[in-house]
């Protein structure tokens, strides 16, 4: 049986500040802040590593960043003794990097870009008496500067093998320092926030480099590290069903296609001699309810009944938030003012009805997305439907023009900030 020496939580995509369809999230992710202390202080963790997108946006709402700086320093009286934070493609590296010194004095380090030289996203983790418990190779999400040049002229498919290998020698070259170290009987563990082959995302999410899915395969992270914390899907699981390589999941639910996964962190042991041992995986639990429904009117009805009762139930005064999916509805203002009268008073909201109706003629469903859920990767994609060449190359290679437009246009303003 192994004994653990050393204890960690792996987290990511906390998406503090993230608006659900213009509803605000402070008060959901100050109950799964406090939760997450309560289970670093219950379980003894040694380190707390997030693995990007603390933040939902570049710029997030001041209440947002109070709660983070709150969370961090509430953390100082704890077991906890090392906090590591590394960047998403959601972070501003220059918001998160900005208390970067002054955070270091309470043994929180964070790393919201690429370093210059690499070798300073090696961070040892030294108990108080001065001896070496851990390694991190901390690697945030790495941005298009960090592991390619752009070349003009050059194929999607020449794209697309530059920024694997751009990836792939990133992690390269920090396994060859680590190793150059000789350190011994240690944890040697190392971050990411990508999109891994053989890992399966929500419905809603998209890869967040041009021209593909997966950006690196669970054999391309070097064998030298003892565990991989990933971050970028808000599914927890296991790449390629290798247990050192793992995404935790988000904290909280972040849109409605997320309601059909629990949220999770991961505990992770490790024993006397640095090896992996167990990974517990600890649920998340919900403070609000956030669901789907669908089906007749009847059945929607009778749903929403049920939900009002299982609300009613919840330790937190948060209103449910409701997706509908009305099947075959005949008289549509009728219905809805049938189904808001179900709801008059109750702690619910329905927050978007969707219409699926079959058109007789096609015999096919129809089914529309309400304008403030989509990106402007979406907006350009449904443009490029009704517009231009009907060959799927060509859509690629705008879809992936346009992408690379987006991360410009993202950098720059990060620059300019």
């Amino acid at each position: 049986m192994i004994t653990p020496t050393f204890k960690m939580i792996h987290t990511a995509d906390w998406h503090l500040g993230q608006k659900f369809m213009s509803r605000d999230r402070l008060e959901e992710h100050k109950v799964a802040l406090q939760w997450l202390k309560a289970t670093i202080e219950k379980n003894k963790i040694d380190l707390l590593l997030v693995a990007g997108d603390i933040f939902d946006i570049q710029n997030p709402p001041n209440a947002a960043q109070k709660l983070y700086y709150e969370f961090l320093v509430g953390l100082k009286n704890t077991h906890c003794r090392h906090v590591i934070i590394t960047g998403g493609n959601h972070d501003s590296p220059s918001m998160l990097n900005a208390p970067a010194e002054l955070l270091k004095f309470l043994n929180i380090h964070v790393i919201g870009s690429a370093t210059s030289p690499i070798s300073n996203q090696i961070l040892e983790l030294r108990d108080s008496d001065g001896q070496l418990e851990a390694v991190v190779a901390a690697v945030p999400f790495l941005r298009d500067k960090d592991i390619r040049y752009s070349i003009p002229g050059e194929s999607t498919e020449e794209r697309l093998k530059r920024v694997r290998e751009g990836i792939f020698n990133h992690y390269e070259t920090l396994a060859k320092i680590v190793e150059n170290h000789h350190y011994r009987n240690i944890p040697l563990i190392t971050t990411g926030h990508l999109y891994a082959k053989g890992a399966s995302a929500s419905a809603d999410q998209t890869n967040i480099y041009i021209g593909d899915t997966e950006n690196i395969r669970a054999s391309d992270f070097p064998s030298i590290f003892d565990y991989v914390a990933l971050g970028h899907l808000h599914r927890e699981q296991m790449v390629e069903r290798n247990k050192r390589i793992r995404y935790s999941g988000s904290l909280i639910p972040l849109s409605f296609s997320e309601t059909v996964d629990p949220k999770s962190v991961s505990i992770v042991e490790f024993d006397e001699e640095g090896r992996l041992g167990k990974v517990l995986i600890e649920r998340v639990p919900t403070s609000r309810i956030i669901r789907r429904i669908s089906g007749r009117y009847n059945e929607i009805k009778r749903s929403l009944i049920e939900l009002t009762s299982e609300v009613q139930l919840q330790n937190h005064n948060l209103n449910a938030w409701v997706e509908l999916t009305l099947e075959n509805p005949v008289d549509v203002i009728q219905l809805e003012q049938n189904l808001l009268e179900i709801i008059d008073d109750k702690p619910i909201e329905i927050l978007k009805t969707v219409l699926k109706t079959r058109m007789n003629s096609l015999h096919t469903f129809v089914q529309e997305k309400s304008l403030n859920e989509l990106t402007p990767l979406d907006v350009f994609q449904k443009k490029l439907e009704n517009y231009g060449s009907d060959e799927a190359t060509d859509k690629e290679l705008m879809t992936d023009t346009f992408k690379e437009l987006l991360n410009w246009m993202n950098e720059t303003k990060e620059n300019e900030n």
